[in-house]
């Protein structure tokens, strides 16, 4: 291995997607999905017979042979895991114990129905028109997921954090990444299963992803705070007090010993350091541990989703069948988001009015990073000598959810502005 022609990939991979990011901001959109856009350009264009792919010596893996990439890519791929394991501590650091326990009926309701909806109409439709039972998993998974961070940026720049909605929005957003965390577990665990349900398997799977996650919530809520008075009384009896330890150090640690843990038992590795992010959530901001992961995520997270891009091979949507699976899943995802959890809202708040339900449905539409890396995980699963989710639908859930993130932040503007006019008109909206 020459550390070379790696070291001048990663150079180039890195200037290319913050360039490609900073443009694609300057729209208002998430830079993300200029990360995704120039990964599907490397891997898909070519002039003259020559492509940013071998210019840069990177041979994609074909999964469907179970067939290795080169050196650069797996480097690539190494760095694209690890983004996305921190990436999800980062989302675990901002999951407080306490606001999911206290987060109240009607954000429960959201959740849970927001959860349900789609999994159960994303499953049937792919389970229908193609029949491989992991391909209808894996899409379905991705069809749970919802990434507040947008929603929640458009609150925030109207200044509506203060209204009901806002807040059964985000204590919402907080239970649906438990329980992505739960359904992805699961749906990994079945890959393992020889293409039906096993329903003993799968009643094995649900209580180790339960337990875990129920394991880890009860050890930050009453482990972490009993360890931390400990070390106050301790040093407080000390004539020289012990230094603070770093911070950083021991949320990595946490991080990849969890990841690690999760992967040994058969769940995803992201479930893992989500859940290791939560036992820090109380402290990340005093002890600056949220910054500190901030810049690391900001450094390997671009990998990820340029990575996700060149996954893209954009020769299947000339197939009509693959075009229109896109539509129907992207009419599936924005109507069950939408239904699913206003009618949660419904249930948890009988008096919830028309404009509020449309709110709270809309703000949880965005599909985000999240969706895209449940399909990165079943792209990467082989199952009989081939991905547990086919390269075409790999495709269709990352049109999904680029589209989902792209068409709710106005619709939500204007949902907002129609119940709650007094917000300023000129106010800009648009999103990071």
């Amino acid at each position: 291995m020459e550390l070379g022609p790696i070291l001048l990939m990663l150079v180039v991979l890195f200037f290319l997607a913050r360039i490609a990011s900073s443009v694609i901001e300057r729209f208002g959109l998430p830079g993300l999905i200029g990360e995704i856009v120039l990964g599907i350009i490397i891997a898909n264009v070519v002039i003259d017979g020559t492509s940013l792919l071998t210019l840069m010596d990177l041979k994609l893996p074909i999964p469907e042979l179970d067939l290795p990439g080169n050196d650069n890519y797996s480097i690539l791929s190494t760095f694209s895991e690890l983004g996305v394991i921190f990436l999800l501590f980062s989302v675990g650091l901002e999951t407080r114990v306490k606001d999911l326990l206290g987060s109240g009926k009607t954000a429960m309701f959201v959740a849970v129905l927001g959860v349900i909806i789609p999994f159960i109409l994303g499953f049937v439709y792919i389970q229908v028109t193609d029949g491989n039972f992991h391909h209808a998993m894996f899409l379905a998974a991705a069809m749970v997921a919802t990434s507040v961070g947008i929603t929640a940026q458009v609150i925030k720049d109207m200044h509506l954090l203060d209204k009901k909605e806002s807040r059964i929005i985000i204590s919402a957003a907080v239970i649906d990444d438990v329980l992505g965390m739960v359904v992805l577990a699961i749906v990994k665990g079945t890959a393992g299963s020889s293409g039906g349900l096993d329903i003993m398997g799968l009643v094995i799977i649900i209580i180790e992803a339960v337990v875990f996650v129920l394991g880890v919530i009860l050890i930050a809520k009453k482990g972490v705070p009993a360890i931390t008075s400990w070390w106050v009384r301790m040093n407080s009896k000390r004539a020289t007090p012990l230094k603070r330890p770093n911070a950083l150090v021991l949320g990595l640690i946490a991080c990849l010993f969890f990841a690690w843990l999760a992967e040994e038992i058969g769940l995803a590795a992201i479930i893992g350091s989500f859940l290791a992010g939560m036992l820090f959530a109380d402290y990340a901001e005093e002890t600056g541990l949220m910054h500190s992961v901030e810049t690391l995520t900001a450094f390997f997270i671009p990998f990820f989703f340029v990575n996700v891009g060149m996954q893209v091979d954009v020769s299947t949507l000339g197939d009509m069948t693959v075009i229109i699976t896109v539509i129907v899943v992207l009419i599936i995802a924005l109507i069950s988001k939408y239904l699913g959890c206003g009618l949660g809202a419904k249930l948890g708040e009988r008096g919830l009015s028309r404009d509020s339900f449309n709110i709270i449905g809309i703000g949880m539409i965005p599909r985000g990073e999240v969706g895209i890396i449940v399909a990165s995980i079943g792209l990467g699963i082989m199952v009989e000598g081939a991905p547990a989710l086919s390269p075409q639908l790999y495709s269709v859930i990352v049109i999904m959810a680029v589209a989902t993130t792209i068409i709710a932040p106005p619709l939500l503007s204007r949902t907002y502005r129609k119940k709650y006019p007094e917000v300023d008109k000129d106010e800009d909206t648009i999103v990071e």
